[in-house]
């Protein structure tokens, strides 16, 4: 910060609080639970919807919570729930630095534990270091439970039988025991000590609100105890704050939806905004919120404002917003030097640029975190990538992936986007694969499948094309004809003997081509190849029997010297072992002779 720092102890901000979780756990019940309660216990104004956020005041916070939470205790001015569970990438959209939300509940269902989104989430909850609280939810299900609506955990908890009690215990201790499997020490919120170590589990049901009030207790006394110096903010400080959304709306063009974590925004400012290229610099056209509840009925969905605060979710209306990007940082300018907040913002916006290599598969995501969280998946996969962009895929995305020269890069990665109908056709026509998914690890693992699957065709066409190693004798009495060709009784001794390859026999360590493989025989059928063990009937083109070949001889399919390069070097491992055994006394035979023969 400058000098000039008006931050200012006694004007606390809201903590932002995001909440997680895996598709039908319960995140959205949860919220509207906390909302609809907040609604019940104060009047309908006590409690704001913004845009992209529901402001809950401490005031509600405590009458839901009771007991719970003495409003004297506290200065935080309450929560701000971010509503965008839809995208539990959302959590992994920034503010300067790190992430957007404050603080996080990661809600589990008792009944299903961790699922796939669980696992994500908190992977993104590590990586963004935002310390969070499990809301186990859904505990009105266990069988026998009698429900207590809204009423803290314990109190309820305590009116359970035995039965149903000690089945609760079960799966909560098994959510405790995943967590550890993921490295973070949890145990039920009572017996927590210390949150920064630790992470507290509290069971809840967003359909009776029982646990409801221990939720928002929990989430005040954390964010008072340990983030009351990062709510300080900048009361008349220009706005600072990330885009939640960017969208079309009536009457307005293209808006954003942001939400500001510090200072001031008004109706009349300047703003800088993260685009897909450049910083976009344009003028507040009208700050938007959603009108009251009761007003509903007007025409309008939302009112107009002078100016907002931090922390708050709210629709900006200004020119040329078409490239703003969901997840980019939002500056006010006011007094400050235009160029200098331009610097800013691109920076932060570099802190976050994927880095690209000249050849690798295209990745589109929603925002700009999660395009990041991509990124880092796909770096750990060891899977570079040529362009990465926000927004849905689209034909120019298309253009890029059939560019290139390995089949396994012609691929568009998408993480919660969209395919647009023309770049689905131009797919099809110019075979790219495309990849979307609304979990980052399944988009990756689909991938990896499908490389897998191009490498094993490719082996598989690289071995049709390519002469086996093979080691074989010709038996004692089983000469059924002397020459042109010769047709002799041979067994098998290692590898696999081809039609229509060339045979030598060794002197020593001299190679000495005595003729070609004219037809395979066994019991009086053609085949084309024989395998270790065989005993089968070969006819040779080229020597006599009694003169250039003997029975008893042991011969050795020719390996063209390219070809013993790649078997060696590619494909030991999709030939059998006692082929392999075949090839190396092969190209030990020849390395005595030449010891750079075959490499």
């Amino acid at each position: 910060m400058s000098d000039t720092d008006t931050r200012d102890p006694t004007s606390l901000r809201t903590p932002i609080v995001a909440v997680l979780g895996h598709v039908d756990h319960g995140k959205t019940s949860l919220l509207d639970k906390i909302r609809g309660s907040a609604v019940i216990e104060g009047e309908a104004g006590a409690i704001t919807q913004h845009i992209g956020a529901t402001a809950v005041p401490l005031d509600v916070v405590s009458s839901i919570a009771g007991d719970l939470v003495d409003p004297d205790d506290f200065d935080l001015p309450g929560l701000l729930f971010i509503d965008t569970p839809g995208h539990h990438s959302f959590t992994t959209l920034r503010s300067r630095g790190g992430a957007l939300a404050d603080i996080a509940i990661l809600v589990v269902d008792v009944n299903d534990g961790f699922q796939p989104q669980t696992l994500e989430a908190l992977d993104i909850l590590k990586r963004s270091q935002t310390p969070f609280i499990v809301a186990a939810n859904k505990i009105d299900t266990v069988p026998g439970w009698d429900a207590n609506e809204n009423s803290p955990i314990n109190d309820t908890y305590e009116r359970q039988s035995d039965r149903v009690t000690s089945r609760l215990d079960e799966q909560l201790y098994e959510i405790i025991g995943n967590l550890s499997d993921e490295g973070f020490s949890a145990d039920l919120y009572w017996r927590v000590q210390n949150f920064q170590r630790n992470v507290g589990v509290v069971p809840v049901s967003a359909m009776t609100g029982e646990g409801v009030p221990d939720l928002l207790a929990v989430m005040m006394g954390l964010s008072q105890r340990y983030m009351k110096e990062e709510m300080e903010i900048d009361v008349q400080g220009p706005g600072v704050g990330t885009v939640l959304e960017v969208k079309e709306e009536k009457g307005f063009g293209t808006t954003i939806d942001i939400v500001l974590y510090d200072g001031t925004i008004r109706a009349d400012d300047k703003i800088v905004v993260g685009g897909q290229n450049d910083p976009i610099v344009t003028d507040v056209r009208a700050l938007l919120q959603p009108r009251p509840l009761e007003e509903i009925r007007t025409e309008s969905r939302f009112e107009k404002v002078d100016e907002v605060s931090a922390a708050a979710g709210i629709k900006v209306a200004a020119p040329e917003l078409d490239e703003a990007m969901a997840g980019a940082p939002v500056r006010v300018v006011r007094d400050r030097d235009l160029e200098e907040v331009i610097t800013e913002v691109r920076a932060e916006l570099a802190d976050i640029a994927v880095d690209t290599a000249e050849e690798g598969v295209v990745v589109k995501a929603d925002t700009l975190g999660s395009l990041e969280a991509m990124a880092d998946a796909l770096e750990e996969a060891e899977v570079p990538i040529v362009r990465a962009e926000v927004g849905d895929v689209a034909p120019r995305d298309v253009s890029v992936a059939s560019t290139a020269d390995d089949p396994k890069q012609q691929v568009i990665l998408g993480f919660n986007v969209d395919v647009l109908d023309d770049a689905e056709r131009r797919a099809e026509q110019d075979d790219v694969t495309i990849f979307t998914d609304a979990v980052i690890y399944q988009v990756v693992e689909e991938y990896e499948a499908f490389v897998e699957e191009i490498e094993q065709a490719q082996q598989d066409t690289i071995l049709e094309n390519i002469t086996r190693p093979a080691r074989f004798r010709i038996l004692p009495d089983h000469t059924f004809r002397q020459n042109d060709p010769a047709v002799v009784g041979v067994e098998v001794d290692a590898g696999t003997l081809q039609n229509n390859t060339q045979v030598v026999k060794f002197d020593g360590n001299e190679p000495e081509r005595v003729g070609g493989i004219k037809g395979i025989q066994e019991q009086g059928e053609d085949i084309d190849e024989a395998r270790n063990g065989d005993r089968v009937s070969v006819a040779i083109d080229g020597p006599t029997v009694g003169r250039d070949i003997e029975e008893g001889d042991r011969l050795w399919t020719e390996i063209p010297e390219k070809h013993a390069k790649i078997l060696e070097q590619e494909l030991t491992d999709e030939i059998p072992g006692d082929e392999l055994e075949a090839l190396n006394m092969y190209l030990e035979k020849q390395r005595n002779r030449d010891p750079f023969w075959g490499k």
